[in-house]
């Protein structure tokens, strides 16, 4: 994260602690539903999930529909109930999405159950006091009547929700007498009975429930100073930054807009290069606190858009040094006692901070996955097929500031090849392919001659995956210019194509093996128009035509180092995919910028020392539209 201006680190193993602290609350029988509304308040709904799930999560809990849909977008398949009333128009999704609305009213249940035609699972919420969504305490019972008439519908759940557990015993019971009251009165046990958010589990068990839904606290983040001495917890997120510049001011002099800060004498701060655009609350201003080499250093001056101004006039530090903004296990600016300086609130400062910010997930203290700057999943629900085409191109575009490139990877290569490709389709399964680059010096190609490779890396690539064989032979092909290298993409007897440099002889380029099974392939080279064909063969494969193999196929060529992307492409349905890229010294920063097509579409990132991989789970499908940029 050296070059990172703020980033935000998700610490999952303090989440799963923070999880089995609250376990020790439950009672005999008690499942959890994990609440990730809000992109997990802030802390990235996909991992968060993933994590709880692993932990015994048996439901998910989101605001809306579209929350829901990013999840089973991203594969996600536990059980997910939307907490907020929906709309009309929403129904559809919610269905298409296999997603468990909540039902706060008789109209909307009425609506729900006409346009369905199966029977869908509901929960339904009664307000006993909070005085926002649910069926009014009073009007449950007949209208929970009325609801089980409709034909459709299947009263799978039954909720409330506390209004002050935190902090208000007397009410909460009063609101729990309220809930159970109705429950006594009900003909039916319904499967799933929830009022506990993660302050209720601490301060008002009950004998009814079996679920609780838990928030805030998971994350570490206290609602309420007395739970302190109940359950110990550690904060999941903290946000970074680093000092962009240091400053001196004399005596007298302002700092920051409006002049609400005036140096009392000579002192020395530090600007930091987060504002209130990053998330950074603009009521921190004069107020705020940060931690630099574990010292607490003063905001001073108004936070700025951009900016931020903090005192180190103590501090021996340098431009560079890391800044601690929030979490930690410093009291002071954990997010329910930041907020405190300004009574404000820690759920707002959450969902809000690293809005510019890279977010990077570790586990046991190793980085496991990461988030891209500017973040923002999203569902293309609304978009035509038009419309979304251009937005995909318009992206590739802009993240790669490279019209040339973008044409190349979504007209020339991922749009034309999908719907111009012969339609017997073909597809292979467990897709790995790993690319490496190394210092050109240690090329056998070279013979000596490194001055004219000394811009290139020399580049080792080795793809395995499995696939009907379809002849007793294949071809890998190579060309050094896209126009010539397009029609191997259409040849069903070609399964490894590569793009070499234009400056570049094609018999630079070499099949160092080849094998179907284990068995170790002849392979003949040939230039034909321009291009170098490699025909791999042996008599034993006739034997093999029409059964599954396992396919090896490994090159070594190189690779222009003033390129600064490495692009691999999907051309076949595809099976479970793992496309890593291997670096080593020979880069410092790599960035995967996957493009995939299917069910899930949006790949595991996974970070190494070294090496960076694009994977997706083993059953899943990728679609031929496909692919990952790899940007240096």
């Amino acid at each position: 994260m050296q070059n990172e201006r703020s980033w935000t680190e998700i610490n999952l193993s303090n989440f799963e602690q923070n999880l089995d602290e609250l376990k020790k609350f439950f009672t005999p029988g008690i499942n959890f539903m994990q609440i990730v509304k809000a992109d997990a308040y802030g802390h990235g709904a996909f991992e968060i999930s993933k994590k709880a799930i692993h932990c015994g999560a048996t439901f998910l809990g989101v605001a809306n529909v579209q929350e829901g849909m990013l999840l089973r977008y991203q594969g996600i398949d536990t059980p997910i109930l939307i907490l907020s009333p929906s709309l009309e128009s929403e129904i559809g999704l919610i269905l298409e999405n296999d997603l468990i609305p909540t039902i706060s009213s008789l109209e909307f249940a009425q609506t729900l159950d006409r346009k369905t035609t199966k029977k869908i699972g509901i929960h339904i919420n009664i307000d006993t006091g909070m005085g926002r969504s649910g069926i009014h305490f009073k009007q449950a019972l007949p209208t929970i009547s009325k609801i089980r008439q409709l034909t459709n519908l299947t009263i799978e759940g039954i909720f409330s929700h506390f209004s002050a557990a935190e902090n208000d015993a007397d009410y909460s019971k009063l609101q729990s007498e309220r809930f159970k009251g109705i429950l006594d009165e009900l003909d039916i046990k319904p499967k799933y009975v929830h009022i506990a958010n993660s302050s209720g589990v601490i301060t008002s068990q009950d004998d009814y429930s079996n679920l609780v839904r838990l928030g805030l606290l998971s994350y570490g983040v206290y609602t309420d100073p007395s739970l302190k001495n109940k359950i110990s917890l550690k904060p999941v997120m903290t946000f970074k930054s680093r000092i962009g510049q240091i400053k001196t001011a004399e005596k007298g002099e302002s700092i920051g807009y409006n002049r609400t800060y005036t140096a009392q004498g000579k002192m020395k701060y530090a600007i930091l290069p987060v504002g209130y655009a990053d998330g950074y609350d603009f009521m921190l201003s004069n107020k705020g606190k940060v931690l630099i080499k574990n010292e607490l250093c003063n905001v001073i001056g108004k936070v700025s858009m951009d900016m931020i101004a903090v005192d180190i006039t103590k501090l021996n530090v340098n431009v560079g040094d890391e800044v601690i903004l929030l979490g930690n296990e410093h009291d002071t600016i954990k997010a329910e006692n930041l907020t405190s300086l300004y009574n404000g609130s820690s759920y707002e400062i959450l969902c809000q901070v690293g809005r510019r910010a890279k977010r990077y997930y570790y586990e046991n203290r190793k980085i496991i996955a990461s988030s891209p700057l500017l973040r923002r999943d999203f569902v293309s629900f609304d978009y035509s097929d038009d419309k979304l085409n251009t937005v995909i191109e318009t992206a590739i575009e802009q993240r790669l500031q490279s019209k040339e490139i973008s044409n190349l990877i979504y007209s020339d290569i991922l749009k034309r090849f999908f719907t111009e490709r012969d339609r017997d389709i073909h597809y292979r399964r467990k897709f790995k392919h790993t690319i490496e680059f190394k210092d050109s010096a240690s090329s056998p190609f070279s013979r000596g001659n490194t001055r004219g490779l000394k811009n290139y890396y020399l580049t080792n690539t080795t793809l395995t995956f499995t696939k009907q064989l379809q002849n007793d032979h294949f071809y890998v092909a190579c060309a050094n210019s896209e126009k010539l290298l397009e029609k191997y993409f259409l040849r069903k007897d070609v399964e490894y194509r590569w793009l070499l440099d234009n400056k570049l002889e094609a018999n630079l380029f070499d099949v160092t093996s080849a094998k179907i099974n284990d068995i170790e392939l002849y392979h003949e080279m040939k230039l034909k128009d321009g291009c170098l064909e490699i025909r791999c063969h042996h008599p034993q494969l006739k034997e093999l035509v029409g059964k599954e193999v396992e396919f090896s196929i490994s090159t070594q060529t190189f690779y222009p180092k003033d390129s600064h992307q490495l692009s691999v492409y999907l051309i076949e349905m595809t099976q479970g995919v793992e496309i890593c890229f291997v670096y080593e010294n020979v880069l410092k920063n790599v960035e995967a910028v996957p493009i995939f097509s299917g069910r899930s579409k949006f790949p595991k990132i996974t970070s190494a020392k070294g090496s960076i991989t694009i994977s997706s789970q083993p059953d899943e499908w990728v679609f031929p539209t496909s692919g990952v940029v790899f940007v240096y």
